[in-house]
């Protein structure tokens, strides 16, 4: 299997992108690792902005661990519950999360859930801990995206655009190669490749600037719960382009339309409506 991967309008050819990394015998997927480094990034900033904020540090710190905990379990969940068709033949595979298969839909739901709850449970401002515990989100994710880029995955379809991406076709899993892909295959050095948009890449670059604009927005907030109806707004509204890129999209079943890109134009919507109405109240009040 080539372990390359090329963009080639832009120069770059990396000849070697492992998807694993060997320590002390034991082999370990870069996808976990690069996940791993960017939950704790987001912690870090989350951490900053409740000494910021003068709230309660070990609440925090407890209920982030509780919501990241929960927030994979759901990530896998949802991942599994859209991909039915192939882990109710293949039931050994649910549980394995080394080749991917988290959503991050999944993983926001529960975690937000679970922190929801906590926040019930010791009664802190719901808002108030959505607000600030959001700040973390497009940190993991702009730095989490780049696993999907070591493991060959959530690509969209093929691009001659600026940012295309080659990859090598027996890196990929096969059912996400389209026939317009296979028409435009090229061989390099006796390598088949296909060309795709490198929808991790624009993800990632997408977050940054929902990071930038929630940043901006912390401190600059009309009401509790902005920062965060803001983020998913942001979130949103790229995640329905992206998603409409990919190849790898889950979908609703028995509709055929994909699940994140139109739970994404829900939530846009939802949180579009509700940010004028609160806007409308603060400035009239």
């Amino acid at each position: 299997m080539s372990m390359s991967i090329n963009f080639p309008h832009l120069g770059i050819y990396l000849d070697q992108v492992g998807k694993t990394i060997t320590i002390f015998g034991i082999e370990i997927a870069y996808y976990g690792i690069v996940i791993a480094f960017g939950m704790i990034l987001a912690i870090g900033l989350v951490s900053t902005e409740v000494k910021r904020t003068g709230q309660d540090e070990d609440f925090y710190f407890y209920m982030i661990m509780a919501a990241i905990l929960v927030g994979i379990l759901g990530a896998r969940l949802y991942y599994v519950a859209f991909s039915w068709e192939y882990y109710s033949q293949h039931p050994a595979e649910i549980l394995n999360t080394r080749h991917g298969g988290l959503a991050i839909y999944g993983g926001i739901i529960f975690g937000v859930a679970t922190a929801c709850i906590c926040c019930y449970v010791k009664k802190v401002p719901i808002a108030r801990m959505l607000d600030t515990a959001c700040i973390g989100l497009p940190v993991g994710q702009f730095i989490g995206r780049w696993g999907n880029f070591f493991n060959r995955e959530a690509f969209g379809g093929y691009t001659d655009g600026l940012f295309a991406m080659q990859l090598p076709v027996d890196a990929v899993r096969q059912n996400e190669i389209t026939e317009q892909m296979w028409e435009h295959v090229q061989i390099l050095g006796g390598v088949q490749y296909i060309q795709v948009h490198p929808t991790f890449l624009y993800e990632s670059l997408w977050n940054v600037g929902v990071l930038l604009l929630l940043l901006w927005m912390r401190k600059r907030k009309k009401w509790e719960g902005q920062v965060f109806a803001t983020y998913l707004l942001g979130y949103g509204l790229g995640r329905v382009w992206i998603e409409g890129l990919r190849t790898d999209q889950l979908l609703i079943p028995g509709i055929g339309l994909p699940v994140s890109q139109v739970l994404s134009a829900a939530i846009v919507v939802i949180c579009a409506v509700y940010s004028l109405y609160r806007y409308e109240r603060v400035t009239r009040d």
